[in-house]
């Protein structure tokens, strides 16, 4: 069988990096093109611990993006959003097929100004775009899309414990909050004092606050799983570590409803599927997901205070970003959802 030929766009980033690793070990997937101007020139052996013939693949410019993927069969794109609005389009009229890890395509029209403080110029493609979160059981018709929108990192996991909860009766519709706290990777790689070791290591802080972009895609991740429109609260924090996400979901516990209620809502909700992974709340924690696509997930409630809390843990980079694209990638075209991604060690010590 031929392998499916796919290229990675900001390849030089922590999420084209990952994404790399990924693709370099998938056994249907080929490395055939690579680009970034960061990095334009040199072979991704060079830059990055990959071997076969991944580590061969030189670098190209981004203006050389559409020379670079035409032919292809599918292009990851790790750029920012206005860089993917670009980019998008072009790799579609070479023909490839795209999946875009950035926002640019994740929300409806009208909410753009306000959350990416920018109008968006294609509201064509935000109409045909595919937005997938596979155990969300958002993902339309993947196998005949042309441009699949990968879920962000805060939203993969927010949105997946409070559907557990949701779907399990455990919680009201009203009065969610999210509470996530991500390692530094989350914001990409950036330059400037307050990215710096010094600045960060042994500190902590919340971010963004009640203006950050996950929030609407959290409501519209679970309006499109068959909650209905709804809103959230959502609080994102920097945790001084490089990667992973965990975050805590309050809600209100609904009358009759008790601690095992909430306990089965997670035992229900990652039945029969293989990165989901339930635990007791206490034991949900990074080092069990870093370098892995799992989801570790639980949930307790106190009917005394009527509240239900639910939990996940994720990293950031796999299952929030790359791990989740190739995923995707592997339902576009037919393969088993866990190739490529069943096997990772991930790096518990």
């Amino acid at each position: 069988m031929n392998k499916i030929a796919v290229a990675i766009v900001g390849v030089s980033g922590y999420s084209g990096m990952e994404l790399c690793r990924l693709v370099a070990g998938h056994p249907s997937l080929s490395l055939a093109a690579a680009v970034s101007d960061k990095w334009a020139g040199a072979e991704i052996g060079d830059r990055l611990p990959v071997g076969g013939i991944a580590a061969s693949v030189r670098i190209r410019r981004q203006a050389e993006t559409s020379e670079a993927v035409a032919g292809l069969d599918l292009v990851f794109l790790c750029t920012p959003a206005e860089a993917s609005l670009e980019l998008a389009p072009r790799a579609l009229d070479a023909g490839t097929r795209v999946v875009d890890l950035s926002g640019a395509f994740r929300l409806p029209v009208n909410e753009y100004p306000y959350w990416y403080g920018f109008p968006h110029p294609r509201a064509d493609l935000l109409e045909t775009a595919c937005y997938s979160m596979p155990e969300a059981g958002v993902s339309g018709d993947i196998r005949s899309a042309r441009l699949v929108s990968n879920p962000g990192c805060y939203a993969t996991a927010g949105a997946l414990a409070a559907l557990a909860l949701l779907r399990g009766g455990v919680i009201a519709r009203e009065g969610i909050i999210i509470d996530g706290k991500s390692g530094t990777t989350g914001a990409g790689r950036r330059d400037g004092e307050a990215w710096s070791f010094s600045e960060i290591d042994g500190d902590f802080r919340a971010y963004r606050v009640l203006r950050h972009q996950h929030t609407p895609e959290i409501e519209r991740a679970l309006s499109l799983a068959g909650e209905g429109p709804l809103k959230v609260t959502f609080t994102p924090h920097l945790l001084p570590t490089r990667r992973g996400i965990l975050v805590t979901v309050y809600g209100r516990l609904r009358a009759g409803r008790t601690s095992a209620d909430a306990a089965e809502a997670i035992q229900t909700f990652v039945a029969g599927r293989p990165f989901l992974r339930a635990t007791k709340p206490d034991a949900v924690h990074l080092h069990a997901v870093v370098g892995t696509n799992r989801v570790l997930m639980a949930a307790d409630a106190d009917p005394e205070r009527g509240v239900a809390i639910g939990f996940a843990a994720i990293d950031n980079l796999v299952k929030g970003a790359a791990g989740q694209a190739v995923q995707n990638a592997n339902l576009m075209f037919g393969l088993p959802e866990t190739a490529g991604l069943d096997g990772l060690p991930g790096s518990a010590p």
